[in-house]
């Protein structure tokens, strides 16, 4: 009876309790404590790898350069009108209005005239003519169109920048001349530019008009002659020799109809004396050997072919 009584079924975890039992061979693996500890080593050494590596060298943390601080101006809190700064002022004149605003703060303040004439630069020849020319351009300017150049009606209406020409002229001249000039060369090239200038006044039928021109050549005349007797004074009359003054004043004196005769006269007889002429020499043998030692003096040969003389001789 007791044989045929069913044995029960054993429960799963017995047969996985069997198959890691002592009584079942196992080949496990033998570790030295070597092995272990390199194992751990390397392990440390990876863990210390990955927890030292600097986010700098990620690409996750890249770094960017930091922006170049900039002097920027910083907003006004209240914007609101104001007048502009005196060099920016200044920036918006043009040459007119510049003069201008000069010319009225000298009228107001004269203390400033005298700094403003000491502090500008002395004009040159150049920007002095190209002032007469800029108002002899506006003479021309204002003639009436349609009708005779030379008639009493033309003058009329020419005759304001007719006589703001003759003024600038007149003011002009002096500052040319010695003794305010010390350089012949400098007053003689001003001298023929003005003369110039006067030639090209114009002309008009009624006599009583052109006295204002032939006024302007009188003194113009006036000024050569000064001019002239200076310049012979200084480097043995140089400019006058080979600057060929001589031909430009006799053209301007026949451009004028004989007006400057009396500087061509004075130019002559600069020269005449300067070269010696015998008409210059009185009949004197000293003035005759003053004269021939002047010329070998401006020639470069004086003293040429002469012996030279040592002791007491």
């Amino acid at each position: 009876m007791n044989s045929l009584v069913a044995t029960p079924p054993m429960p799963p975890h017995f047969y996985e309790h069997s198959r890691f039992s002592p009584s079942r061979s196992m080949s496990t693996p033998s570790h030295t404590p070597t092995s272990r500890k390199r194992k751990a080593d390397d392990d440390g050494n990876d863990h210390d790898g990955r927890m030292s590596a600097s986010p700098t060298n990620s690409p996750a943390f890249t770094p960017r350069s930091l922006p170049v601080a900039r002097n920027v101006k910083r907003a006004r809190p209240n914007v609101s009108g104001r007048p502009l700064s005196l060099p920016r002022l200044l920036e918006t004149l043009d040459t007119d209005a510049l003069r201008g605003v000069l010319r009225s703060m000298c009228e107001r303040h004269p203390a400033l005239a005298d700094e403003v004439v000491h502090t500008a630069p002395r004009p040159n020849v150049s920007s002095a003519l190209q002032v007469l020319r800029n108002y002899q351009s506006q003479l021309q300017s204002s003639f009436p169109l349609g009708s005779n150049s030379q008639s009493d009606y033309a003058y009329n209406r020419v005759r304001q920048p007719l006589g703001e020409l003759l003024d600038a002229l007149s003011d002009f001249t002096p500052h040319f001349l010695p003794p305010h000039e010390t350089q012949p060369s400098v007053s003689l090239n001003y001298l023929e530019g003005a003369t110039d200038i006067i030639y090209a006044l114009p002309r008009w039928s009624s006599p009583q008009n052109n006295i204002e021109r032939d006024a302007a050549y009188d003194e113009i005349c006036k000024a050569w002659i000064l001019v002239i007797r200076e310049a012979a004074k200084r480097g043995g009359g140089i400019q006058l020799q080979y600057g060929g003054w001589d031909q430009k004043l006799a053209k301007h004196n026949q451009n004028s109809g004989g007006k400057l005769q009396a500087a061509v006269n004075e130019l002559g007889s600069s020269l005449v004396w300067m070269h010696g002429s015998e008409s210059q020499s009185y009949g004197s043998p000293g003035m005759n050997d003053l004269s021939s030692i002047r010329e070998q003096l401006l020639s470069g040969t004086y003293g040429l072919g002469t012996p030279v003389k040592v002791g007491p001789w």
